[in-house]
């Protein structure tokens, strides 16, 4: 019965080896001999044909069930065959007996070396007497085959405790190897448990740089401390890169930021694709970077899904050859897994800030209407109310006077319904479900000349509109309501333009400018990060901007005009194509 082992034998591939170079001696000595017989040498084809089949068997690692016992008992009777055929002590094979004492003593060191020169002893003393040879001949080769058993005994000994030792080293070795790879696969288990039942950025950002440090020398404890391993995350803020989370930084890198516009960090942005790295402290950004300048290689993974980067895990050594094949399979398999984790983390917190973001529209949206009541047709119906008793007072005085202020409280009740109109116009627009963006549009124009004597002059391209989802004619809608508004109530303007058409492929451009007081953006803009009540304009309009991916700008100087204008992606491709354009700005 055969049996498949994992890895070979080397006892096998000695013995295999020593009966050949056996084989070769036997052929040579029958050659000088001058007695190359088939008649006498079958023995030795049968020797040929048995080691072949041991060569094949070893190859393939397979072993019989009595392996070593089969090896020496077929070595020994095709000796002791070839050592008879040959004619015992005087033939040219005399010294055949010492090929099963050689596989003997490597299967069972002395004591298969003694045996088997013992048993060919015997059969040298059982051939001599039946050949009728020289006694003392005899004698001479059955001593010398039982003395070289017991020198090849001791040296079988000594060479299989030689191969034994290496053989446990070796198996330490791949035990060893074998733990590091469960280690590693146990960090990158738990960094993916960790990653995925987190929503936290922090948290996120310093698993990533925890784990990966455990999957890269898990035979050092607590690496972070004992290796010289640097670990960062960079997260794209405000068009620049930051510190997200960092290993080995001193406080002074913990402020460092990044442009990515040069050096590795643009090449891996730019191409989206990892980048080992020599000579990581000459980079012209990283090498503002303490931590880094004693580093000699590094890899930097950019932390990018479809079109959206997120920024970039980098990881640096003072060993110019630590990043290794595995170890780079390691970072990929972690940098995706950061990816997904940093994904899901990002959406939570959109979908936070969105939550709070909503709560503070509604609560503007209330304060706004609100405002706008007061300030419009609250003040009317309290005009008219004020009016109407003084007209009651004037009845029974001057008739005539009386008739001209009903007549101006008429004109007060059709302004006030027009406002009121005007507002559930803006609330609701009907007319944007039914007709479009476009006829939306120039109804409310309409309705600002009609109710506020504002010039407002529409020029929408249709087929621009026709690209648009009904979601995202919604929010420029109330864009273009907010702008027009801003403009009505501050800037004075005679005119207001409202322009939509495309831009370049897959960007729509909407403007909306006028001829008024115009303003200083720059201190707008401060106000807006306070969350000033004189820039609630500007906060709705970036805020709105935002819900269909699109990038605001706003051009103004005081006594110039204003133009606002919103550059709107239709694909991802475009609004990708937008923000790089808008990052490297």
């Amino acid at each position: 019965m055969m049996k498949r082992f994992e890895t070979p034998y080397m006892a096998d591939w000695f013995a295999i080896s020593l009966r050949w170079i056996m084989v070769v001696g036997l052929f040579i000595s029958l050659g000088l001999s001058q007695r190359l017989e088939v008649a006498l040498t079958w023995p030795l084809g049968l020797m040929i044909a048995w080691n072949l089949g041991m060569t094949a068997m070893a190859g393939l690692n397979l072993r019989t069930t009595y392996h070593r016992r089969l090896n020496v008992v077929v070595d020994l009777i095709l000796a002791g065959a070839f050592f008879w055929g040959q004619g015992g002590v005087r033939g040219p094979a005399f010294w055949a007996g010492l090929m099963p004492i050689l596989t003997s003593s490597i299967y069972f060191e002395l004591a298969g070396a003694l045996f088997s020169s013992i048993l060919f002893a015997v059969l040298v003393f059982y051939s001599g007497s039946q050949l009728e040879e020289n006694f003392s001949l005899t004698v001479v080769i059955a001593s010398i085959l039982i003395g070289l058993g017991v020198i090849f005994g001791y040296l079988g000994r000594s060479l299989m405790a030689h191969m034994r030792k290496n053989r446990a080293l070796w198996i330490d070795a791949e035990e060893k190897k074998r733990a590091i790879q469960n280690e590693r696969m146990r960090a990158i288990y738990e960094l993916t448990s960790t990653l995925s039942s987190t929503l936290s950025y922090k948290r996120v950002l310093d698993s990533a740089l925890d784990m990966s440090a455990a999957a890269l020398n898990p035979e050092v404890e607590e690496s972070t401390t004992s290796d010289p391993l640097v670990g960062v995350v960079m997260l794209f803020h405000g068009g620049k890169l930051r510190i997200g989370s960092a290993r080995r930084f001193t406080s002074a890198d913990m402020r460092v930021t990044f442009d990515g516009a040069e050096g590795v960090l643009k090449r891996a942005l730019d191409d989206g694709e990892p980048v080992l790295l020599k000579d990581i402290g000459y980079d012209p950004e990283l090498g503002r970077v303490i931590a880094l300048r004693s580093c000699t290689s590094g890899y930097c993974f950019p932390l990018r899904s479809g079109f959206n980067v997120y920024g970039i895990l980098l990881f640096a050594h003072p060993e110019p050859n630590y990043f290794t094949s595995e170890r780079i399979k390691l970072l990929d398999i972690i940098g995706r897994q950061s990816i997904i984790a940093i994904q899901n983390a990002r959406l939570y917190q959109d979908l936070v800030e969105e939550k709070e973001r909503m709560a503070e529209v509604y609560e503007e949206a209330r304060k706004k209407l609100a405002r706008d009541l007061h300030d419009g047709p609250t003040q009317s119906v309290a005009a008219m109310a004020m009016r109407l008793n003084i007209t009651r007072r004037m009845l029974s005085k001057d008739v005539k006077a009386a008739t001209d202020e009903i007549v101006k409280l008429e004109e007060l009740a059709h302004r006030t319904t027009k406002e009121i109109r005007h507002m559930l116009f803006t609330l609701r627009p009907l007319i944007l479900e039914s007709q479009g963006l476009k006829a939306a549009i120039q109804a409310m124009a309409d309705k600002m000349m009609e109710t506020f004597s504002q010039k407002v002059v529409v020029d929408i391209d249709e087929n621009a509109t026709q690209q648009l989802e009904m979601g995202k004619q919604g929010v420029i809608f109330y864009i273009i309501d907010e702008a027009v508004n801003n403009a009505r109530k501050h800037a004075a303007a005679e005119s207001i333009f409202v322009r939509l058409q495309q831009f370049e492929l897959g960007v729509l451009l909407l403007e909306i400018a006028d001829n008024g007081l115009g303003f200083d953006v720059k201190a707008v803009s401060e106000a807006y990060d306070k969350r000033s009540s004189s820039s609630l304009g500007m906060v709705n309009l970036r805020e709105r901007s935002e819900l269909v991916n699109g990038l605001l700008q706003i051009d103004s100087k005081p006594g110039k005009g204003t133009k606002v204008q919103v550059y709107i992606p239709l694909t991802e491709e475009a609004a990708d194509r937008l923000h790089h354009a808008r990052r490297r700005r």
